[in-house]
């Protein structure tokens, strides 16, 4: 587990032994030791080269695991929901690991998002300023002119906020039944950012789909299949995010 600083009490959680409020509690208890020293203070650092025991045992760091998941309508990017509606991580059967996603796809959105439970690796995919690529393709009411896509790259506003795609295209029209297929590509994360756009030039979607994040696509992936990023991939997205938050 490549720990960088990370909340005593979290890594605690993560191990799998009790929940982060009752790893609060252990660590004002004072049943809980960092390189045999016993650690009161909550909040305290710790890394992957300290040991950590609880009541003299020493935990088990969570090893970070990367998921890249083709996901499905009707399903909530999240690991729980109120309503029982069906979750991202019900994706991935069997896993031991406690992971989440790495933003969001709204309920009625399909495709490509990544699950961890690397926290520092989702921050950093998902500051605006490391502006990841994301690639849409998206069935609208409609078909956009070109000034209508030049609005599009320019920005639009919507509650206050202004949208703006790096790049659109239409991929095909069907003039019988009005509607287009578009490609977008953003570099920032905004609630429901594709769906706002259109509809505020009055293109509303009717059908959408992440097909790429960054250098991932869903190629080889079903609805609903789900694979293992490599060390290669996770080692790469991690590059390409610190490089754009240099720029």
């Amino acid at each position: 587990m490549a720990l960088n600083n990370e909340r005593l009490q979290k890594v605690i959680a993560q191990s799998g032994i009790t929940s982060r409020r009752k790893a609060e509690q252990l660590i004002l208890d004072g049943r809980v030791k960092v390189n045999g020293k016993v650690v009161k203070t909550l909040g305290t650092k710790v890394n992957q080269n300290d040991e950590i025991e609880v009541d003299s045992v020493p935990i088990e760091k969570e090893s970070h695991v990367y998921y890249l998941v083709n996901k499905p309508r009707t399903y909530i990017s999240s690991v729980k929901d109120e309503k029982g509606r069906k979750v991202v991580t019900d994706l991935v059967p069997d896993l031991d690991k406690r992971v989440y996603p790495v933003g969001r796809l709204d309920y009625n959105t399909s495709g490509l998002i990544i699950l961890t439970n690397d926290g520092e690796f989702a921050q950093l995919l998902m500051h605006p300023r490391h502006q990841i690529d994301k690639v849409y393709v998206a069935k609208v009411k409609g078909i956009p002119s070109k000034a209508a896509l030049t609005l599009l790259k320019k920005g639009i506003k919507s509650k206050g906020e202004t949208l703006r795609a790096k790049h659109v295209k239409i991929l095909s029209a069907n003039k019988q039944k009005n509607t287009a297929i578009v490609e977008m590509t953003l570099n920032e994360g905004k609630n429901r950012q594709v769906r706002r756009m259109f509809e505020e030039i009055d293109f509303p979607v009717l059908k959408l789909k992440r097909e790429r994040y960054s250098f991932l696509d869903l190629t080889g992936l079903q609805t609903g299949d789900y694979r293992e990023l490599t060390k290669e991939e996770v080692h790469k997205l991690r590059e390409e995010a610190l490089k754009n938050q240099s720029k």
